[in-house]
């Protein structure tokens, strides 16, 4: 698929830490609990961590309690692309760059606007503090 941001291997590599590199581009999630934004409720927006596009705002975080940021929608539909591979449940991309995000999981009885949890890593965000519009 292509992307608006497209970069070679070597090119993430050298702009991500392993340890984002390994998240963001190889589709590993950190540890359940260890991530920077799991338990976070500073207002904000959280952007992709390899190319800066806005994803996903406070207003929508909510605690799932399930070990990573958790938002029941994304800032804009266009903003991520929701993939079926061959994992059990739907991949979340970043849809500007194709950087792995997390999964979506549906249906699960949260009292949000949706019944959808989108589990990010938190290797895949970072916040930008302030107003969430």
């Amino acid at each position: 698929m292509a992307y608006e941001i497209e970069k070679s291997d070597a090119e993430w590599r050298a702009e991500l830490s392993p340890e984002e590199y390994r998240v963001l581009r190889g589709a590993a999630d950190e540890a359940a609990f260890t991530g920077t934004y799991t338990d976070t409720k500073e207002k904000g927006v959280y952007s992709c961590r390899a190319c800066g596009a806005d994803l996903f705002t406070s207003e929508e975080k909510f605690d799932s309690r399930c070990g990573w940021p958790a938002f029941y929608d994304p800032k804009d539909l266009e903003s991520v692309e929701v993939q079926q591979d061959a994992s059990p449940y739907p991949v979340v991309r970043c849809a500007r760059c194709g950087s792995y995000l997390g999964e979506l999981f549906e249906g699960e009885g949260f009292a949000t606007p949706t019944d959808k949890r989108y589990c990010i890593n938190s290797l895949s965000l970072r916040l930008k503090p302030g107003n969430s519009d």
